[in-house]
């Protein structure tokens, strides 16, 4: 899969949630990974805010983010719009916007889905990068029990469960299995609130921009007539008998539903923090914006700390190219052939693997007492499996070969033993050009990386 942008810019216009600013924000195509950055052109010098997880400062009611060096460039109610281009397929996104908001539009994602499919996509020269759960991860808000639980799993999928204490709106469910429904299924879901919660939130000075026509609005506690036409006056809207429990909408429910799904909705908006598309399934119960960010957060954190992932090796699974395969492709013969087997190989990337015996013949001097892989052969194995991406590209790729010309940075993390099963991960750092490759590797034992290095390979025409 290629990383995607916008093929053209598309404008939406419309209230800001909380301020009741009148807003435009221009969505414009974005270089490779770049990922979703929000430009604030109303404050000098045109500042920039990333939309990840880390720049993430508030989430009382919408998600808010913010640049590091500078709190005042902000951004608020981010999650419809980042949930249209997450699950649209759109990896790379400037958007430029003149508050500290997005405009609320109609309280759902489905005018930028809709923005989206009208300008299309453009594939871009570079692989999309996943997120792949491996293990169980839990969330959890201790004070209220709320909970999301990601599995592995081949692809994406969400499961959200709501629950509250209102005899109008208590339980309710929504899952979405396959993401290219959720322009169909989940983005014309709009957010909710309880006519309870709208004073409160008035008396703190938001929801300025807030009617009938961009949220719904539950009335599940009796109140004095007086007091409600109080409310009503002061959001603008008619009076309602205070002894008639309900919805309180300009338009019907989309999805009998549709508070569940907008939840949903909500969730993938605050996982596209992560920065790249996740392959799990996701279990929400009662999930909020401060739970949705603590997970992406946390998947932050690990991706900062190794910003690769081991790649996924399945024995079980058939290699794309086996030892006699690859001695079609390589020279190299016993005892300097150090990859046995190529499990995946895109157009810029390989992976590769080498199993590490004892009946190494380096194990003899290195180190007769405690046996540990030079790192040199480390990097060699890792040259080895880029020399098969690059022949690869050649014809007739048994009439060249591929040299080392330079390596650089490279680190050793951890010692390789026999018993280790070394997984390579080579891409290009630039295109190939006059015969030279410039690669970034990194070796894999399990989920760690035990070593990486950057090199620069020439391929010669053998004689």
């Amino acid at each position: 899969m290629k990383q995607s942008t916008l093929k053209e810019a598309f404008t939406v216009c419309g209230k800001g949630l909380h301020t009741g600013l009148e807003i435009t924000a221009t969505f414009k195509p974005a270089e490779v990974n770049t990922g979703y950055v929000f430009k604030r052109i109303d404050m000098e010098g045109t500042p920039i805010v990333e939309g990840l997880a880390e720049n993430v400062i508030e989430t009382q009611r919408g998600t808010v983010i913010a640049s590091k060096s500078n709190k005042e460039v902000r951004v608020s109610t981010i999650e419809h719009a980042m949930a249209a281009l997450y699950a649209m397929g759109v990896d790379n996104c400037l958007i430029e916007v003149n508050a500290p908001e997005l405009p609320i539009l109609d309280g759902s994602a489905i005018i930028y889905c809709n923005k989206i499919e009208e300008v299309g996509l453009k594939e871009q020269d570079a692989d999309k990068e996943y997120y792949v759960v491996k293990q169980r991860i839990k969330v959890v808000d201790e004070q209220t029990g709320s909970s999301l639980i990601v599995l592995p799993e081949d692809d994406f999928s969400i499961d959200t469960m709501i629950e509250f204490d209102s005899p109008v709106l208590s339980n309710q469910f929504a899952s979405l299995t396959d993401m290219s429904k959720f322009k169909d299924e989940i983005a014309a879901s709009r957010t909710f609130v309880f006519v309870r919660e709208v004073m409160p939130l008035l008396q703190m000075n938001l929801i300025k921009g807030g009617d009938l026509d961009n949220a719904i609005v539950i009335y599940d506690q009796p109140m004095n007539q007086a007091d409600l036409d109080q409310l009503a006056d002061a959001i603008g809207v008619p009076h309602k008998q205070a002894s008639e429990l309900g919805y309180i909408n300009n338009k019907p429910l989309v999805y009998n539903n549709e508070p569940a799904r907008h939840k949903l909705l909500d969730v993938l908006g605050d996982l596209a923090l992560i920065g790249r598309p996740l392959k799990g399934r996701i279990v929400a119960t009662r999930p909020g914006h401060t739970l949705n960010t603590k997970l992406s957060k946390k998947i932050r954190q690990e991706l900062k700390y190794q910003n690769i992932q081991a790649p996924v090796y399945d024995p079980n699974v058939a290699p794309i190219m086996d030892i006699n395969r690859i001695r079609q492709i390589l020279p190299h013969r016993y005892p300097m052939q150090l990859v046995d087997k190529i499990i995946d190989m895109g157009t810029n990337y390989i992976v590769g693997v080498k199993n590490v015996t004892s009946n190494e013949p380096f194990f003899q001097g290195h180190f007769p007492q405690e046996p540990v892989m030079p790192g040199v052969l480390q990097v060699e194995a890792m040259a080895q499996v880029g020399g098969i991406l690059v022949l690869s590209g050649v014809e007739d790729p048994e009439r060249y070969s591929t040299y080392f010309m330079k390596i650089d940075n490279v680190k050793f993390r951890q010692k390789v033993v026999p018993g280790d099963t070394l997984v390579f991960h080579l891409s290009f750092m630039t295109p190939v050009r006059r015969g030279c490759a410039v690669m970034k590797g990194y070796a894999f034992v399990g989920e760690k990386i035990v070593s990486e290095a950057e090199f620069m390979a020439q391929i010669i025409k053998n004689k």
